[in-house]
């Protein structure tokens, strides 16, 4: 697997993170968007989630994108540059608004819930090569990026080809499937999000979703569509993670590489939202630290966890002294472990007590 290298100016960041970020409302109380009296606002966006908490857990990172000159988009400069991320770069469009969301709460028992978008026309719809300054997209050690972004516009789409084009030097790109069917304009959305992860080299990808965007069902069958990244992780909701490297000298007896499977944690979850950016920004975290495969998958899950048991997208990760402690446990006292809300604030010692039997 290529390693990643240190930073070589001052300048160069950990992770840049391109795409879109919306103001999202939360219900004040359970039930259907016709029935809640109000909401509470809060950020969401699935590459400012990533950017925000790689920052929180003490990683240099940088968001680039682009807000209308709108109170909204204001208090999401604000609201992403509190976590400590890099928003000098981005552009406000006078004449586009920022993007929006409503959604209930989530029912436990199914994670049924209604979310509500109006980012059609959107600032972030606007983006494009000639407006984006790929200078400061290019100054990371990580580049992520999401399929979201491509379904906003044409421009849009350009923009992540270009940015998931080989080049000499490019920074390690990473992309996250997020295929939205209601977001693409046409049936070619399926076809293109393939094109695009196998211009990346990490690819977060769920089993449902491409069992829906390209009917492959299972992890293996997933890496043979996506030979070219250096590393292919499949979500398989709470059954667990399946990470499959790259055969790069031909020794692995499967051409699909080596897989590398952790279960997922048992968790008392307050809203599912979010979990997905989180675990990339986990996975990615430990991606820069240089740890091994099964310790980044490990660290994936952790922070998922944290971000299933808050209300909103974005919570705050563990310590990451208190995350590396419950991510080298055993096999037996992973599978053991039950996280709840408020876990990422307990010392490790109170949450190894929290364990089913």
């Amino acid at each position: 697997m290529t390693a990643i290298g240190p930073p070589i100016a001052p300048d160069v960041v950990d992770v840049v993170a391109l795409g879109e970020s919306m103001v999202t409302f939360l219900p004040s109380r359970p039930g259907r968007l016709a029935d809640v009296p109000s909401f509470e606002r809060a950020i969401g966006g699935a590459e400012s989630n990533v950017a925000c908490m790689l920052a929180a857990a003490g990683h240099s990172a940088r968001w680039v994108g682009r807000l209308g000159a709108d109170g909204f988009g204001d208090h999401l400069v604000e609201s992403i540059g509190a976590y400590g991320v890099d928003v000098g770069f981005v552009r406000r469009d006078p004449g586009r608004p920022t993007g929006i969301y409503f959604r209930t709460a989530g029912d436990r028992a199914t994670d049924a819930h209604e979310v509500a978008y109006y980012r059609v026309g959107s600032a972030a719809s606007a983006m494009a090569v000639g407006n984006t300054d790929l200078e400061a997209v290019w100054a990371g050690r990580v580049l992520h990026l999401s399929g979201i972004t491509a379904a906003l516009s044409g421009g849009c789409l350009d923009l992540v080809r270009e940015l998931t084009a080989p080049r000499p030097g490019r920074p390690l790109v990473s992309f996250d499937v997020n295929h939205r069917p209601g977001l693409w304009r046409s049936a070619d959305g399926p076809r293109v999000l393939l094109e695009l992860a196998r211009g990346a080299d990490i690819v977060f990808v769920g089993d449902d979703e491409a069992r829906e965007a390209w009917g492959l069902h299972g992890a293996r069958a997933i890496r043979e569509a996506l030979p070219e990244p250096e590393i292919v992780v499949v979500k398989q909701g709470r059954g667990g993670a399946t990470a499959l490297d790259k055969d790069t000298d031909g020794m692995c007896e499967d051409a699909t590489g080596t897989a590398t499977f952790v279960p997922a944690l048992h968790v008392d979850v307050m809203a599912a939202v979010g979990a997905g950016d989180a675990f990339a920004a986990g996975f990615l975290s430990a991606t820069l630290r240089g740890l091994p495969v099964r310790d980044r998958l490990r660290h994936g899950h952790l922070m998922a966890a944290a971000a299933l048991t808050v209300p909103g997208d974005l919570a705050a990760p563990p310590a990451r002294d208190h995350a590396d402690r419950l991510a080298a446990l055993d096999d037996a006292g992973w599978g053991t472990l039950r996280l709840g809300p408020g876990w990422t604030e307990a010392d490790t010692r109170a949450v190894e007590e929290v364990r089913t039997p």
